[in-house]
C-alpha cells in the first residue's frame, strides 16, 4: 500500500537534516509542509532547505511563489493530493516534513471546501482592522457565528477576519460550514512527532535566529520591507524587522522578539500536535528507532 510519512514539529527541532536522512533511506521525495517555505524570497528567515539540500532529496513546495502571491490550505491540500497520485507510481514511500498545523491536517484529514475570498471584502476588513482595530471585527463576529465567536482565539486578528470573511460571503456562520467529515485518503499516513526537552529547543531557536542574522535575514527582510503589507510577510523574522526599519525597535530589541515570538510558536505547535492521538513522538537524535517504526508500520500494512 502506498504511504505518506510525515514528519512533524515544532519550529527549530530538527525535522530538515532527519527528513534528508529519511528521504534518502526510503528513496522518497520530500514535500515541504511550511506555509512561509512556499515563497522564493524568504529563503533565510523561513530556514529553507538550500540548494545542496535539494540536491540529496528532491524536494516540492519549496520557493514555488511570490510573496504578492496568494495561498491557503485548501489549496495545499488540492496540490499535494494531486501530486502524490503521481509520486505514489514511482514511489510507494513519501515524505512530507514541516511544522505548519492547517496545511498538515489539509493532507492528512481534509479542509472544508470554503468559498474564495473577493480581494475586495478582505481589502475592506484590512483597512477596517488597520484604522479601528480587532474590535469592530469581533463584533460583527459575535453577532453572525457567536459559536465560532466563543471558540476562537480572539486575538488572532488573522483567525478573527477570516472567519468574518467567510460569514460575509456566504451569508451563513463560519462554525455551520467546518463540519465535513474527516476524508478518506487512498495511502497509509504514519505520522512521526519530533521534539526537545523545552530548555534544548529553546537554546536551539536562539542560536537558529543568530544564525540567520549572520546569513543576511536583515537584508532579506530589507528586500521585502517595501511589500510588508502583505500577509505572506506577516510572519516571525520578517514582522519584527520591519518594526525596526520603521524605527519602533532597536535591532537587539527586534532580534530578541524574533527569539521570543519563535519559541511562542512552537509552543502553539506543540499544543496543537498534541492533541493527535495519531502522531508517535521521538527525539530526533532517535534515528534509528523512528526508521524501525516507519518499517514497522509500511510491514504491518502489506501482512
Amino acid at each position: 500500500m502506498n504511504s505518506l510519512v510525515v514528519l512533524l514539529g515544532p519550529t527549530g527541532v530538527g525535522k530538515t537534516e532527519l527528513s534528508l536522512r529519511l528521504g534518502e533511506c526510503f528513496h522518497s521525495p520530500i514535500l515541504s509542509a511550511d506555509s512561509r517555505q512556499l515563497y522564493k524570497d524568504l529563503i533565510i528567515g523561513t530556514a529553507a532547505p538550500t540548494a545542496r539540500q535539494m540536491q540529496r532529496v528532491k524536494h516540492y513546495f519549496v520557493g514555488i511563489l511570490d510573496v504578492t502571491d496568494y495561498y491557503n490550505a485548501s489549496r495545499f491540500e488540492e496540490e499535494v493530493i494531486a501530486l502524490l497520485e503521481e509520486l505514489h507510481r514511482a514511489h510507494p514511500v513519501v515524505l512530507m516534513s514541516g511544522g505548519s498545523m492547517m496545511y498538515i491536517d489539509a493532507v492528512c484529514k481534509g479542509i472544508d471546501d470554503l468559498p474564495t475570498v473577493t480581494p475586495e471584502l478582505r481589502a475592506d476588513l484590512i483597512k477596517l482592522y488597520e484604522q479601528e482595530g480587532l474590535d469592530p471585527i469581533r463584533a460583527q463576529l459575535k453577532l453572525l457565528d457567536p459559536v465560532h465567536y466563543n471558540q476562537i482565539d480572539l486575538k488572532n486578528y488573522k483567525r478573527v477576519i477570516h472567519a468574518l470573511e467567510i460569514c460575509l460571503m456566504t451569508g451563513k456562520p463560519y462554525s455551520e460550514l467546518r463540519t465535513s467529515p474527516r476524508k478518506e485518503r487512498p495511502f497509509q499516513i504514519i505520522k512521526i512527532g519530533l521534539n526537545r526537552d523545552r530548555e534544548e529547543l529553546y537554546h536551539r531557536i536562539n542560536r537558529r535566529v543568530d544564525g540567520m542574522m549572520e546569513e543576511g535575514l536583515l537584508e532579506e527582510a530589507r528586500r521585502v520591507y517595501p511589500l510588508r503589507h502583505l500577509n505572506s510577510l506577516n510572519t516571525v523574522g520578517y514582522k519584527e524587522l520591519f518594526k525596526y526599519f520603521d524605527g519602533e525597535w532597536t535591532l537587539d530589541f527586534a532580534i530578541d522578539k524574533i527569539k521570543q515570538d519563535s519559541r511562542n510558536y512552537a509552543r502553539k505547535q506543540l499544543t496543537w500536535f498534541r492533541r493527535d492521538k495519531e502522531i508517535t513522538w521521538f527525539h530526533p537524535d532517535q534515528e534509528e528507532a523512528i526508521i524501525r517504526h516507519i518499517q514497522a508500520q509500511l510491514k504491518q500494512k502489506t501482512l
